[in-house]
């Protein structure tokens, strides 16, 4: 039995209960591939069933409002891909009836469609006999292969996708992905992989010709993440309510809500980082304000540090509100989309600590082999 065919048997015995490998439709696959990007699998379980409870059809999807969306997304992160999942579904339902195309070509043309899901969701969900190339799949090859270049290399992934090609079983290609990826996140670990226990190590070279397999693929230096100090206000007015505005419908964070509130400058002082962000912002000044605390949040390319403070309007102050600021009882705030850091500083406002400090940013979850690498820009508005 070649390398292909153990692998997708293999895979047949030991593959694990997932959501989405419940009647696996073309829908159900692009939504979980699309979480799946960037967010582990025993985190996106939850989210893809709560996702497809609110949002069931693709229909649904394209009918529902954005903020609906953001909000039913909210604290899997990655904000755009849910900006994408809304856009794409209205394309799909309004110039193709509904139905996902079935080819990558068509498939890469829906928005935030990359080459990894195109071929992931061709493969699986309409049998095209192509290779879905993302970050497990890399290291799979390149240990099979003993491949001493740098995986991130283009002229790498390509001999690497060849290598893949070369055993794609034609008639299984879906269940031939998901055992590579199902193989790479559950034996062929990036650290400490679990050879005696792999179905093909007898075919894996770095297995056989390496005294320790796990060296391969060859890592580079790693980049240390900037760190980013920021400052942010809960300014209350007379009836209790909160000014929350809406972050821009693009880059980071897309179109949720928080506090007022930017990133600190150089040798400026938390607090007249809050109070100018607010004037600057909304043209609303406050009289003395409490230090409710700091929260840390992480995400992909860098850390933030979010110093946050409460006070009230002074006499007179007023600001223009609309469709991306307003005033929000606590219920109206708990019906928006707000960022992971903004959960935080709400919990400080309630005196729960606990839930403040609790860590969160970054999942790391099927990394496309087209990612671009390099180093991080960082956002002129600070997230928060």
């Amino acid at each position: 039995m070649g390398l292909g065919p153990a692998l997708v048997r293999w895979f047949r015995v030991h593959r694990r209960a997932l959501p989405w490998r419940t009647a696996p439709d073309p829908y159900r696959v692009w939504v979980a591939e699309v979480l799946l990007q960037q967010t582990r699998v025993e985190t996106a379980a939850g989210y893809f069933s709560r996702f497809l409870s609110a949002f069931p059809t693709i229909e649904a999807l394209a009918q529902a409002p954005i903020g609906r969306v953001l909000k039913v997304w909210q604290g899997a992160g990655y904000y755009a891909r849910a900006h994408h999942l809304h856009e794409a579904a209205r394309i799909v339902v309004r110039e193709r009836g509904g139905r996902l195309p079935d080819s990558v070509q068509e498939l890469e043309t829906l928005p935030g469609v990359g080459p990894y899901i195109a071929r992931a969701v061709a493969s699986i969900a309409f049998g095209r006999p192509v290779v879905a190339l993302e970050a497990n799949g890399l290291r799979v090859a390149a240990r099979w292969t003993n491949e001493p270049g740098n995986v991130r290399e283009p002229s790498v992934r390509v001999r690497l996708e060849r290598a893949l090609d070369s055993v794609l079983t034609r008639e299984t290609p879906g269940e031939f992905n998901e055992a590579v990826m199902e193989l790479g996140e559950t034996l062929c670990r990036p650290v400490g992989p679990r050879c005696p226990r792999c179905p093909v190590a007898v075919d894996c070279r770095a297995y056989r010709e390496l005294p320790d397999p796990g060296s391969i693929p060859r890592r580079g230096t790693r980049v240390r993440r900037p760190h980013v100090r920021a400052a942010v206000i809960v300014v209350q007015d007379r009836e209790g309510r909160w000014l929350v505005q809406r972050r821009a419908a693009t880059g980071l964070l897309p179109g949720l809500w928080e506090f007022p509130g930017g990133r600190i400058e150089p040798g400026e002082a938390p607090e007249a980082t809050a109070r100018r962000e607010l004037r600057e912002e909304t043209g609303l000044i406050v009289g003395p304000v409490v230090r409710l605390g700091t929260v840390r949040h992480a995400y992909s390319h860098f850390t933030v540090e979010l110093h946050a403070f409460a006070g009230t309007p002074s006499p007179g102050g007023r600001t223009s509100v609309g469709a991306r600021r307003r005033w929000v009882n606590r219920t109206e705030l708990a019906r928006l989309p707000l960022p992971k850091a903004t959960e935080k500083v709400v919990a400080l406002t309630e005196g729960r600590r606990d839930r403040a400090s609790l860590g969160s940013g970054c999942r790391r979850g099927r990394t496309p082999a087209s990612r671009r690498r390099g180093a991080p820009r960082l956002p002129r508005r600070a997230p928060r």
